[in-house]
Order: C-alpha cells, then sequence, then structure tokens
C-alpha cells in the first residue's frame, strides 16, 4: 500500500477517533442525566426518563444516524455536519444503555447510606453527590469500559453518510487496490489497537476510584496464649 493511501487511512483513524471523543462525552453526560432521574422521587420524572430510555433502546443506532442526518433537516429545515450528527445520534442512542448503568449502580448502594444522609438532614442533591455518587461511581466503570468499546465499533456506523471515518477509508483503499483482505486486516488491527488502549485506560481509572473506596483490611492479631497456672483470669 502507497503512503498516499496510508495517509488516507491514518485519516480516517483521525475521525473515528474524534467522533468517539465527542459521541462519549455526550453519552456520559445523558447517563448520567437520565440515569439519576430515573431514581427521582417524582414520578413523573421517571417517567419520562424511563420513555426516553426506551425509545433510544428499542431502536437501531443506524436507523437514527438516518433519522437525524436524512430525516429532520427536511423536517427543520437545516443541515447537520456529518461529524456532529453521527455524534448526536450515538451520543443519544448509548446514552440510554449507560443510563440504565447508572441506574443499577446507585440502585445497589446500601440503603443503609441512604437512611445516613437522612439522619445527617442533607437534601436529595446532597446525598447523591456525598453519598450515593461516590460509592456508585466506581462500580460503574467497567460495563461503562464494554460500553465505550462498542461505541468504539458502533462509529463505524458513520460511513452510511460519506463520512471519512476508518471504516469509509478503508472502503475507498479496497476500492482503489481491489484487495480486500490485507486492508480490512489492518482496519481490523488498528479497531483493536484503539479498543486495547481504551481498556488499559478504564482499567487504570477503574482502579484510582476504588483505592478509596471501602474499608481497610482488619490486621490480624495473633492469640495469645495465657500459661496456666499463672494467675490471669
Amino acid at each position: 500500500m502507497t503512503s498516499d493511501l496510508w495517509e488516507l487511512v491514518l485519516q480516517g483513524a483521525w475521525v473515528t477517533i474524534q467522533l468517539l471523543f465527542f459521541s462519549t462525552l455526550l453519552a456520559t453526560a445523558v447517563s448520567f442525566v437520565i440515569g439519576i432521574a430515573r431514581t427521582h422521587r417524582l414520578w413523573i420524572v421517571r417517567f419520562v426518563s424511563g420513555f426516553y430510555t426506551e425509545v433510544f433502546r428499542g431502536t437501531s443506532a443506524l436507523v437514527m444516524i438516518f433519522w437525524v442526518f436524512f430525516v429532520l433537516p427536511p423536517a427543520f429545515g437545516w443541515q447537520l455536519v456529518p461529524m456532529w450528527a453521527g455524534t448526536l445520534a450515538l451520543g443519544l442512542t448509548y446514552g440510554a444503555y449507560g443510563s440504565e448503568i447508572v441506574r443499577g449502580a446507585l440502585a445497589a448502594v446500601d440503603p443503609a447510606q441512604k437512611e445516613g444522609g437522612i439522619a445527617l438532614s442533607f437534601t436529595p442533591w446532597q446525598r447523591m453527590r456525598l453519598i450515593l455518587l461516590p460509592q456508585a461511581v466506581p462500580e460503574m466503570v467497567p460495563p461503562f469500559s464494554n460500553l465505550l468499546i462498542e461505541l468504539l465499533k458502533g462509529t463505524a456506523l458513520v460511513s452510511i453518510m460519506g463520512m471519512g471515518d476508518l471504516a469509509f477509508s478503508g472502503n475507498l483503499v479496497r476500492l482503489a487496490l481491489q484487495e480486500s483482505a490485507e486492508i480490512y486486516t489492518y482496519i481490523l488491527l488498528i479497531y483493536f489497537v484503539i479498543a486495547f488502549l481504551l481498556t488499559r485506560v478504564m482499567r487504570g481509572l477503574e482502579k484510582k476510584l476504588k483505592a478509596g473506596v471501602g474499608k481497610a483490611p482488619r490486621k490480624k492479631t495473633a492469640a495469645v496464649r495465657v500459661p496456666e497456672g499463672s494467675g490471669v483470669s
């Protein structure tokens, strides 16, 4: 493969990384907003957030990209560039999955912790910020790591918009070389390297967050045997 074709592939990889970054930011914000809303004391808040989750979890990310890029612009008279259309579709879709991770982690916190916050007269937001989230966030990292890898693979869907991501660039190179096995092997390896690096980062984050959570193990104390007849009762 020539240097020009390699440059095209690397440009596509850079576009994929940018899309992954922006989509992750949006998906994370959506995950926490909707996930926390699903634990709200008002039923209408829980209903609306639950409805959002079910809609976006139950629809295809590919079809959502079609809607954001091809259907909505004529209806509202504006057009999103492919980068922001992909970011919006992927961020909203994967954020719905992430909201269930947040809701489940919050629900897994010991109820006694919540009751302790109530006994200390904390407001609901103070209980969430000072008690629940510090304990729940470390438990969210492993499933969020898996979701991040799924989001990385989902970025390939934006190639249907003609966006020059890694998958789209790889297809152009395949057409130029008329060689499928070589170029798609390279593309698979690039996706794997990105995913591997993301996994390492998330594991490091998990260790850092869990370092200050929980109690330190108690030190074992050796039993002292008192000799008989010592007079110690």
